[in-house]
């Protein structure tokens, strides 16, 4: 019994000597980890700093993010915005480029040609002067006779006065003109943003009082650009509509009146005639028409030079503005419009959105068009 309870005193001891020196007492404290600081009393675990971060600082995780800034749109390029019109030269051009001249040269240009919409009677003339000119100079490779149809169809493309042309006096009248679904309205509401951005004060009139949606779709669009409108009853007399406009723009002081106008075919007579009225009385008060932009889709190809002809022969078309260019296989037609009709383009659409209205650009569209 003695034994038992020696034992028993023996393993007391040696626990208490074990637990004594486990927590520091004897042979100094034990030193925290490197680099981990020992909290202070009433701190907080989540409060010690972390190894390499003074006391004080500011956690990264707890650090402000800041957005990312959004660039802003980047402007269309005909390059990039073409790609369906190169396609109709793409595969040519690279034939010709990788071999000597030959009368299959001039075969496949012209094929090259006719199939971007360029016209039977616009191609020939081309071919005709870059073969003069090829044989001038003694050209031999494929890629120089390529370099002499770009400089050829520049050439054709210039000399045109492309600038959206202001009155004298207040307020300048653009007027619009083209055929159902060419895009005047959109073109209008586009031109509208970009003139006002510009600092012009600018005026819209409905004058397409046949189409309810037209005087809606003209709304949204006064809307974003920040510009005012006026619209008159369905049915209503166009050229009244129009004279309303440009009156209430020359009492405000406005700069700049963009009338829409009724889509209509341009092999109806009467509505022809209905167009040079609009015309007509658009002048009779303050303002001055000093742009007839005729709205053409460019997916129509030659058919776009028919429809020019005769609403140049009604209202004195200015300038053409080419829209649904970068949908288009056709892109050909520019250089029809201009050789056969002596009209400038002046504006075209590489896009559905706000800003991809754009000048029309003579040398980036046939580098754009040739580029292999």
């Amino acid at each position: 019994m003695v034994w038992v309870i020696i034992v028993a005193v023996a393993a007391v001891v040696l626990i208490g000597a074990g637990l004594f020196f486990f927590r520091g007492g004897g042979g100094g404290a034990t030193p925290p980890l490197q680099g981990t600081p020992r909290p202070q009393a009433g701190t907080s675990v989540l409060d010690v700093p972390k190894p390499g971060q003074e006391s004080g600082a500011t956690d990264v995780l707890d650090a402000p993010v800041e957005a990312p800034v959004e660039a802003p749109p980047s402007k269309p390029t005909f390059r990039d915005r073409l790609a369906k019109a190169r396609g109709a030269f793409t595969g040519y051009l690279t034939a010709i480029v990788g071999r000597g001249v030959d009368a299959q040269t001039w075969d496949q240009l012209e094929e090259a040609l006719i199939r971007a919409d360029v016209g039977v009677q616009t191609t020939q003339s081309v071919l005709e002067s870059v073969k003069e000119k090829a044989t001038e100079n003694k050209v031999t490779e494929g890629a120089e006779v390529i370099e002499l149809l770009r400089s050829e169809l520049k050439a054709r493309l210039s000399g045109f006065d492309r600038s959206l042309a202001l009155a004298d006096t207040s307020p300048s009248i653009w007027l619009f003109v083209g055929v159902n679904g060419v895009g005047k309205t959109t073109t209008i509401g586009k031109l509208a943003k970009r003139e006002s951005v510009g600092g012009k004060s600018v005026v819209l009139a409905a004058g397409d009082t046949f189409r309810a949606a037209a005087a809606e779709q003209l709304e949204m669009w006064a809307e974003r650009a920040g510009t005012e409108i006026v619209r008159g009853a369905e049915g209503a007399d166009p050229s009244s509509v129009v004279f309303d406009a440009v009156e209430s723009a020359a009492s405000k002081g406005a700069d700049l009146v963009l009338a829409d106008t009724a889509g209509r075919l341009h092999t109806k007579t009467n509505l022809m005639d209905e167009l040079t009225k609009v015309r007509r009385v658009a002048e009779k008060g303050e303002g001055k028409v000093s742009e007839v932009l005729l709205v053409l889709d460019a997916t129509t190809g030659q058919n776009g030079l028919t429809q020019a002809a005769q609403f140049t022969e009604a209202v004195e078309v200015t300038g053409v503005v080419l829209s649904k260019l970068d949908g288009s296989a056709k892109g050909g037609i520019v250089i029809a419009i201009h050789q056969e009709l002596g009209i400038p383009v002046k504006l075209v659409g590489l896009g559905e959105g706000a800003d991809d209205l754009v000048d029309f650009d003579p040398d980036e569209f046939v580098d754009a068009l040739l580029a292999t």
